[in-house]
C-alpha cells in the first residue's frame, strides 16, 4: 500500500473489463459502411449491431472486445464498443441502489463539486495528458445514452413524453459543440449549462445530468478507469483488505445463471451446503434468466447478518431454495497448499489474488511446505486477476535475490518508481510458475520478474496483458470513489506488459479452467490438468538432471 497523496489510497493493479473509445459518440448514429466494408471486420460489426439492437449490451461488449483483438485499429468497432459500454454502465448504475439513493439526495451544486474534483484528479494523476474537449464529448455522449435507456427514464423522467425526451437527446450535443472546452473549469461550466437546459426542457434533475458527465468522462478514459459508487468503493476496499460481507462464493456469469466456481471454506455458502458446480438462478425473487446477471449478483450483497433467499440449481438438475445469512468472510488468497509430488518434494499452491494478506499467507505456505520436505515449488497464478502492486512486489521479493522487480512510469513524476529486490529472506528453491490468459496485472508483475530475472520457469499460455496501475481515490465531495490509471508498469528488462502479456518458457494449452468441478462434483485432478502435468514433468526432469554427475 502506498498513501502518496491525500486522496490516493492504494496503488491497485487489477484486471477490469476491457473497453475501447472512438472519435464520435452519438448513440443515435446509424452504421455507415466505411473502410471495413467488404471485409471480415464489417461482418463482425454487423453482428455486434445485431446484439445492440436486442440491447444485449454485455454480449455486445464481449463481442467487440474479441473482434478488436483481430482488428485493433478499426475505429468503428472501437466506437461501437464504447457506446455499448456506456449503455451497460447506465444500466449498472441505475440498478445500484447506492448510486440511485446518492443521486437522489445529492444537490446539483454538490454534484458539480464532485465533477470538479474528478476532473482535478484526472489533471493531476492520470497517466496521460487529458483531452478536455474529448472528455466533454464523452460526458455528453453518456447523457445521450442515458436518455435512451428505460431504467434512466423510469427513475428520472417517468412523466415526460417519450418524444420530448428523444428530441432533446438528439440535439443535446449541439448545445456544447461550440462552447469552450480548453480547461477543466470550462467542463464544469458546460455541465452546469447542460443541466440547466435539461431541467428547463425536460424537468430533469440537475444532479442526474451532472452525474452522466462524471461517469462518461471517467469510463471513456481507458479500459480500467471508472467511477465507483459508494457501495463499489466499500467493496473495493473490502477486496483489498481481504474480507467482505457476503456469502463467500466466487461467481461466473453465464447466459441465464450465475455459476458457482468456488466456495470459501466455512463461509455462509459452505455452511448452507452450496458447492462448486451449483448455479444461482434466483435471488430474492429476481430470476437470473430475466435480469442482468450483474444486477442479480448485486442482490447478494447486503448488511452484515441479514438474510438473502437464493434459488440453487444443482449439478444434478435439482432445485433447492435456501435462506443464507450474509456474514463477514475472510477471502483466502493462497489455496491448495500441498506436496503435488511427495516423492520428489514438489510443493504447490495457488495464488488467487494479491491483497494485503497475501505476503503473510505466502510465507505461511512456504514454511508449511518446507516442513513437509519441499525441494521444488510450483506457484499457480492462472486465473489470478491481480490486486495490490505492493503485494506482487513483496511476493516476487521472496524469490528474487537482487535487481529490479518492476518499474512504474506515469505522467506525474511522483508516480515513477523502481521496485528492487532485497537479498534477505529469499527462498532459493527451484521455482515453476503456472500462467494463462486470465493471469493479469499484479500476476504479470510477479511472472515478469521471475522470467526476466531468470529465477524460474513459466509454463502455460501468454498472460492477459494488463500493464497499468490504478490509484483508488476517495472523493471528498460525496461518498464515492475514482479508480484512475496513474502509471504503466514494465518488467525488469524494461518490457511493457500492456497488450503483450508475459510469454511462458514452455507453452501448454489448458485442458480445463483452474478449479472447475467435474461432472460428479469433484475438483479436477492432476490428470485433468495438462499445464500442471507439464509442470510436474519439468520438475521431475530437473530433479533428475541435478543428480547427474
Amino acid at each position: 500500500m502506498t498513501a502518496t497523496f491525500r486522496t490516493l489510497v492504494f496503488w491497485f493493479a487489477a484486471a477490469w473489463v476491457a473497453a475501447g473509445f472512438g472519435p464520435r459518440l452519438t448513440a443515435a448514429e446509424e452504421f455507415q459502411p466505411g473502410a471495413a466494408a467488404g471485409s471480415t471486420a464489417s461482418t463482425a460489426l454487423a453482428e455486434g449491431l445485431e446484439l445492440e439492437s436486442e440491447q444485449l449490451w454485455g454480449d455486445a461488449i464481449r463481442h467487440y472486445e474479441s473482434a478488436l483483438r483481430t482488428w485493433e485499429e478499426d475505429a468503428q468497432l472501437r466506437q461501437r464498443l464504447l457506446i455499448s459500454r456506456l449503455h451497460y454502465d447506465v444500466r449498472r448504475r441505475y440498478d445500484d441502489s447506492s448510486f440511485v439513493d446518492a443521486a437522489r439526495r445529492l444537490p446539483t451544486q454538490q454534484a458539480l463539486d464532485l465533477y470538479a474534483e474528478v476532473l482535478a484528479n484526472i489533471e493531476t494523476h492520470y497517466v496521460e495528458e487529458p483531452d478536455w474537449a474529448k472528455l466533454l464529448l464523452h460526458g455528453t455522449a453518456s447523457l445521450e445514452v442515458a436518455l435512451s435507456e428505460k431504467a434512466f427514464r423510469q427513475q428520472q423522467l417517468a412523466d415526460v413524453p417519450a418524444e420530448r425526451i428523444e428530441a432533446f437527446r438528439q440535439t443535446v450535443h449541439r448545445y456544447v459543440i461550440s462552447r469552450p472546452s480548453e480547461t477543466r473549469f470550462d467542463l464544469r461550466a458546460n455541465a452546469a449549462y447542460v443541466a440547466g437546459l435539461a431541467r428547463q426542457e425536460l424537468g430533469l434533475s440537475g444532479t442526474a445530468t451532472v452525474m452522466e458527465y462524471v461517469c462518461g468522462a471517467i469510463l471513456t478514459l481507458d479500459p480500467y478507469s471508472r467511477f465507483l459508487t459508494g457501495a463499489q468503493l466499500d467493496e473495493t476496499f473490502s477486496n483489498i483488505e481481504g474480507n467482505f460481507v457476503g456469502l463467500g462464493v466466487e461467481l461466473k456469469a453465464d447466459t441465464d445463471r450465475l455459476a458457482i466456481v468456488n466456495v470459501i471454506p466455512e463461509g455462509p455458502a459452505d455452511v448452507a451446503g452450496i458447492v462448486p458446480g451449483d448455479s444461482i438462478i434466483e435471488v430474492d425473487g429476481t430470476r437470473t434468466d430475466s435480469a442482468d446477471p450483474d444486477h442479480v449478483a448485486d442482490l447478494l450483497r447486503g448488511p452484515e447478518n441479514s438474510y438473502v433467499r437464493v434459488g440453487i440449481l444443482g449439478a444434478d438438475g435439482q432445485r433447492r431454495d435456501l435462506q443464507v445469512q450474509r456474514r463477514r468472510v475472510e477471502v483466502p488468497c493462497v489455496e491448495n497448499v500441498h506436496l503435488a509430488d511427495p516423492d520428489r518434494g514438489v510443493g504447490y499452491f495457488r495464488l488467487t489474488n494479491f491483497q494485503k494478506t497475501t505476503t503473510r499467507d505466502v510465507e505461511r505456505a512456504l514454511w508449511n511446505l518446507h516442513r513437509q520436505g519441499m525441494q521444488q515449488l510450483i506457484i499457480d497464478v492462472r486465473g489470478n486477476p491481480g490486486g495490490l502492486l505492493s503485494a506482487a512486489v513483496e511476493v516476487a521479493d521472496h524469490f528474487v535475490t537482487r535487481g529490479r522487480i518492476v518499474t512504474t512510469r506515469g505522467r506525474n513524476a511522483r508516480e515513477n518508481f523502481d521496485y528492487v529486490a532485497h537479498d534477505t529472506n529469499t527462498w532459493d528453491v527451484p521455482l515453476i510458475v503456472l500462467i494463462d490468459g486470465d493471469s493479469a496485472s499484479a500476476s504479470e508483475i510477479f511472472a515478469g520478474a521471475i522470467r526476466d530475472q531468470n529465477r524460474g520457469t513459466l509454463i502455460g499460455t501468454r498472460t492477459y496483458g494488463k500493464g497499468s496501475v490504478q490509484g483508488i481515490f476517495r472523493m471528498q465531495s460525496a461518498h464515492a470513489g475514482l479508480c484512475l490509471t496513474t502509471a504503466k508498469f514494465y518488467s525488469p528488462n524494461n518490457v511493457a506488459i500492456s497488450e503483450r502479456g508475459v510469454a511462458p518458457h514452455v507453452t501448454v494449452q489448458p485442458t480445463y479452467i483452474a478449479a472447475r468441478p467435474t461432472e460428479d462434483g469433484r475438483l479436477a485432478t492432476v490428470e485433468d490438468d495438462a499445464i500442471l502435468k507439464a509442470a510436474l514433468g519439468h520438475a521431475r526432469d530437473s530433479a533428475r538432471l541435478s543428480r547427474l554427475p
